[in-house]
């Protein structure tokens, strides 16, 4: 029988603390840089220049055909020199941190851009003509008559996928980030304590996932009103 010491948390705490922040930009970085990219994707998805058609079809499908820890390690491994010189990083930045940002951000976008072109689609053709009727053009029409719409009632999925990518950042351990996650084992390694961390860490994650899906439920109901 195990005997469990939780003594050790609250002094851990702080420490804990600088890694979820690390945990949190990633999640918030991802999902804007995620919905941005997304919509853009989505929009050239369905629009009736070919190019553009393919190009946003074979991203969506290479992004979702590949598990985010192995996107994780490209982008850790492979491209880390490329990332700099592209990004203009100072060798002062962590480029596991930078890593991350971009594989999650570009990761998520390719999901993000499914929800957002279903959500498109979904505004009925009857509004887009209503619009070149006013005298819009395409793009006035997406943006001031469609995509308002269309993200009024994509909220809940958009949340629920921001959840999902909250439980996946806890995938930067294979680069040895110290996110929430990682900060916590090494917690643990250091004081002897992992099973009480992890199931801290795990705690945490719960707590912060049902608060979070509340939202979307409460969302998902007004939304239906």
């Amino acid at each position: 029988m195990h005997h469990f010491d939780w003594s050790g948390i609250p002094g851990a705490l702080p420490t804990l603390w600088t890694g979820a922040v690390v945990t949190f930009k990633i999640t918030i970085l991802a999902i804007v840089v995620g919905i941005v990219w997304g919509t853009v994707l989505a929009i050239m998805r369905l629009s009736s220049f070919k190019p553009f058609e393919w190009f946003a079809k074979i991203y969506v499908t290479l992004f979702r055909s590949i598990p985010l820890v192995m996107v994780l390690l490209w982008f850790f491994l492979i491209v880390p020199q490329l990332l700099q010189n592209v990004l203009g990083l100072s060798a002062d930045i962590d480029i596991r941190l930078a890593s991350a940002m971009v594989a999650f951000s570009l990761f998520e976008a390719a999901y993000y851009s499914e929800i957002i072109r279903a959500g498109i689609q979904a505004v009925p053709r009857g509004q887009v003509n209503a619009s070149y009727a006013l005298g819009m053009s395409y793009a006035q029409a997406m943006r001031l008559v469609v995509l308002p719409q269309a993200f009024r009632a994509m909220v809940p999925l958009l949340l629920t996928q921001a959840i999902v990518l909250f439980q996946d950042t806890s995938l930067v351990y294979v680069i040895s980030l110290a996110d929430f996650f990682r900060t916590a084992t090494n917690i643990g390694d250091r004081d002897g304590t992992n099973v009480e961390m992890v199931l801290f860490a795990g705690a945490c994650y719960f707590v912060v996932c049902v608060v979070a899906s509340s939202l979307v439920k409460s969302l998902q109901k007004k939304v239906a009103r």
